[in-house]
Parts: structure tokens; C-alpha cells; sequence
């Protein structure tokens, strides 16, 4: 349902791929923004944003794109995050909301806040949401629907600026939370991070086998492996940044979980049943209670659709 008037008179919108793109969708079904002016590196991107209808206006710079803007978001790998906001730093306009996409959030905070200046409120966000798609034709407005969108403000920041901006996310679909950053980091480098970790290298463990040919991996490929390849399909240039900057948080996660691997290799090769059954009620319950929370769905490859296709008819 539109809101009567927008949240926003003018979004800015940087970085034109799935997450961009479906804020853009998102913000138009529900009439949140009274103009979204865009920005993507790539020239033919900037078109096709235009083309699919996500955005109002396209512009050849970031810096250009943010002038007069009363909401920025970065949908930009972590790693550019930084000199990104360098460049827009000046055009930055005075009450403005910064704000971005990020799964990181304390290195964001570190590489984001030495650009900010004084009279813009600096909201890091992280929707919790994506597909293994990429491009300005991947974004839809569904998206966000019934999914957590996390946002972490630095300390000192305005009250009606985070609730604004908590508007914004609820009028895209999401359910909204705020966190401390460092928190943050460590439950999405369990939750998040650390899976796909795990994914990347069993799907590339799978395909290094010199006993097992490729075209057996992909011709034989039972349930639990082809939900692997999902996550290892995920963009490696935001993977690569994610990474990177939550190493702190991934590598304790990462120990724990090798200890707890050793301790299944140790019941596998004893033959401790229990110690196994155990396990895999406990984790079984999990993943029910996923479901109940309305955050997955019990049918099966996770109720994801792969006929989906974004509103431009292209995937």
C-alpha cells in the first residue's frame, strides 16, 4: 500500500545491482520516495535502470547523484564503501541520511564515518535478503518482504533520523531491528558468513576430486549439494570484501566450529550413534523453528522459486 506522501522527496541510489534495484522497486510500489536519482559505474547499467524503471534519473557520478538527495544509499561492495563515500562527501547535503547495504557493519563504520560530515546522520543498515543474482535486472520489489533489515547508528545519532530511515525499511516490506555494530558482526558471521564459507569450499572441494569428474558433481547433485552451490553462486567481489572485513568475528566463529567438526569426525569414527542422533535432533528443531518464524518455508529448496524472474522478464 502507497504512502499518502513519501518518507523522502529525493533518494539517491548507488549502486544499481540486485540490492540497489530492489530498494528502487520496493520504495515505488510503496510510494516512499518522490524522486530516486541513481548511480552505477557502468554506463549501460545506468541505462538499463533507467529502461526497467527503478529509478527517476541516472547520473554519470556518485557525487552527482547525492547533491539535494534526503536519503543516500550505498549498495556497493564493503570494500568500496570507503572511497565511495569520499567522493560524495562534499555533496552530501545538510540533514541528509546516510545510510548503506552492507553485511559488515564495524568495518563500515571505521572506513565510512572519517567521510561524513557534521549535519549528516550516518545510519549503517544491512537488509538481510538476496538472491544468487546480479545486475539491474535482478532487483523486484518483493524482495524485502517479511525479512530483517538491521541497522546499527553510531553513537550520538539523532532518534528521529533512525526512526525515519526504520519507516523507509518497514515501507519496503522489512521487519527492522537495531544492534550495536560489533554484535552485529558476530551473529551474521555465524548466521551468514561463516555458511557461506562453508558452501564455497565444499562446492570447490567437489569439483577439485580427482576420483569424481565435474559432470558427475553437477549429473548427480542430491538436495543438500545443489543448496550449497546457491550460496557458493553468491557475487565474489562482496564475498571477497565481506570476508575481509569481519575476519575477526569469522576466524572465532570458524575455530568453534572446527572444534565441533572434530568432535563429529571423533563420533563417525567410534561409532557413537547417540552422540550423532543427539546432534541432529537439536538442529533439526532449529530449522523448524526458522520455518514457525515465518523466515523460510518447509517446502522444498527452501521455497525459493528458480523460475522467479525480476519485473523486466529477465532473471
Amino acid at each position: 500500500m502507497a504512502e499518502s506522501k513519501p518518507i523522502f522527496e529525493r533518494v539517491a541510489v548507488i549502486g544499481l545491482g540486485l540490492i540497489g534495484g530492489s530498494i528502487g522497486h520496493a520504495a515505488k510500489r510503496a510510494g516512499l520516495a518522490g524522486h530516486i536519482a541513481g548511480y552505477a559505474r557502468s554506463g549501460e547499467t545506468r541505462a538499463r535502470a533507467l529502461e526497467v524503471g527503478f529509478i527517476d534519473s541516472a547520473h554519470e557520478s556518485a557525487a552527482d547523484a547525492v547533491k539535494d538527495a534526503d536519503l543516500v544509499i550505498l549498495c556497493v561492495p564493503v570494500g568500496a564503501l570507503g572511497p565511495v563515500t569520499a567522493e560524495i562527501e562534499s555533496s552530501l547535503k545538510k540533514g541528509a541520511i546516510l545510510t548503506d547495504a552492507g553485511s559488515v557493519k564495524t568495518a563500515v563504520i571505521r572506513d565510512m564515518g572519517p567521510h561524513v560530515p557534521d549535519g549528516v546522520h550516518f545510519i549503517p543498515g544491512h537488509p538481510i535478503a538476496g538472491t544468487e543474482e546480479s545486475g539491474p535486472d535482478a532487483g523486484f520489489a518483493e524482495l524485502f518482504d517479511n525479512r530483517w533489515c538491521i541497522l546499527t547508528p553510531v553513537p550520538g545519532t539523532d532518534k528521529a533520523a533512525t526512526e525515519k530511515l526504520t519507516r523507509f525499511w518497514e515501507g519496503c516490506g522489512a521487519n527492522v531491528d537495531v544492534m550495536d555494530s560489533k554484535h552485529h558482526d558476530l551473529v551474521f558471521a555465524i548466521v551468514s558468513h561463516l555458511p557461506h564459507l562453508i558452501a564455497f569450499n565444499i562446492v570447490g572441494t567437489a569439483t577439485d576430486l580427482e576420483k569424481v569428474t565435474q559432470s558427475e558433481v553437477i549429473k548427480y547433485a542430491a538436495s543438500g549439494f545443489r543448496d550449497f552451490t546457491r550460496l557458493a553462486a553468491s557475487d565474489p567481489t562482496m564475498w571477497r570484501d565481506v570476508f575481509l572485513n569481519n575476519k575477526e568475528a569469522v576466524l572465532e566463529m570458524l575455530g568453534r566450529f572446527s572444534e565441533d567438526l572434530a568432535s563429529l569426525q571423533r563420533a563417525i569414527r567410534w561409532g557413537d550413534g547417540d552422540m550423532l542422533f543427539d546432534l541432529f535432533t537439536r538442529t533439526r528443531a532449529i530449522r523448524r523453528s526458522i520455518v514457525d518464524a515465518g523466515q523460510d518455508t518447509d517446502v522444498p529448496n527452501f521455497g525459493r522459486d528458480p523460475t522467479h524472474k525480476a519485473p523486466s522478464g529477465k532473471k
